[in-house]
């Protein structure tokens, strides 16, 4: 199971792979826990600083698997309401499936997308689960699961809301409209396009992991817990995580590098 998601760190970036190529990365139930236990194994990796998430083969992932469909039409096999795994766990809001896309949002560093070929359904909301998103310019794109008489319930309403306004989402939902580099970059659902998504992706990885990595946590914490947040919940957030910063070895590291004109030496995240 755990050959189905690859996990390489190297200079501080982890480079994460989903990886079942022959399906173009559909998800089955084995699937679902490898792309979950995989994520949540770089949430306490101090030594990260920026992580990569990608697909092997012709696609970033194409959904769900089409033996889970049949499942639900024989209302037999790998049916999730028949595994009750559509409800949430333990103390967390998200189910077993949400997982896969919320836990890249859980990662304190942030998490860049690299979609080629496909992102169909469960796929593009995992895509949607990364901080940032770089698409191949006829890469194929859509929220699909009205196709198959379902609502988007991989994570999307903590997501999508997060790239694009409501209609857009609804019309999205509503028609499960195939979208390119382009287009998708146009709705602000992709950060960049890149005839080489996976090489920028890794270029902007290494740039981000040569600053500080408690700036780094900070900044993603800030952004996702104050995004939303009221006015004074916000600025108070800023502050504090500015004071905690501030003075800090890191921080003064930053500084003597700079003046030095040096590449820094920094030490782990506490």
């Amino acid at each position: 199971m755990a050959d189905l998601v690859t996990i390489e760190v190297r200079d501080h970036v982890a480079d994460v792979r989903l990886n079942r190529p022959e399906k173009m990365n559909a998800i089955n139930h084995d699937m679902w826990v490898a792309i979950g236990e995989s994520g949540e194994s770089l949430i306490e990796n101090r030594e990260i600083r920026a992580v990569v998430l990608s697909g092997n083969g012709r696609g970033f992932c194409a959904g769900l698997d089409m033996a889970s469909f049949q499942g639900m039409a024989d209302e037999s096999g790998d049916s999730p309401g028949q595994r009750g795994e559509l409800a949430s766990r333990d103390d967390r809001p998200e189910n077993f499936f949400q997982r896969a896309a919320l836990v890249w949002k859980r990662i304190p560093v942030p998490v860049i997308g690299a979609i080629h070929g496909v992102a169909y359904g469960a796929g593009a909301q995992i895509a949607l689960g990364a901080d940032i998103r770089i698409a191949a310019p006829d890469m194929r794109f859509s929220i699909l699961e009205i196709k198959w008489g379902l609502i988007p319930d991989v994570g999307i309403t903590q997501t999508l809301r997060n790239v694009v306004s409501l209609d857009v989402a609804k019309e999205l939902t509503f028609t499960g409209r195939i979208l390119d580099g382009a287009a998708a970059r146009e709705l602000g659902l992709v950060t960049h396009v890149s005839e080489d998504p996976l090489a920028e992706a890794l270029e902007l990885a290494a740039e981000i992991a040569s600053k500080s990595p408690d700036a780094i946590r900070s900044g993603k914490r800030l952004l996702e817990e104050a995004w939303y947040a009221d006015e004074r919940s916000g600025l108070e957030l800023e502050a504090r995580l500015q004071r905690k910063l501030i003075g800090s070895p890191n921080q003064i590291e930053s500084i003597k590098a700079n003046f030095e004109k040096r590449a820094p030496d920094f030490q782990l995240p506490e």
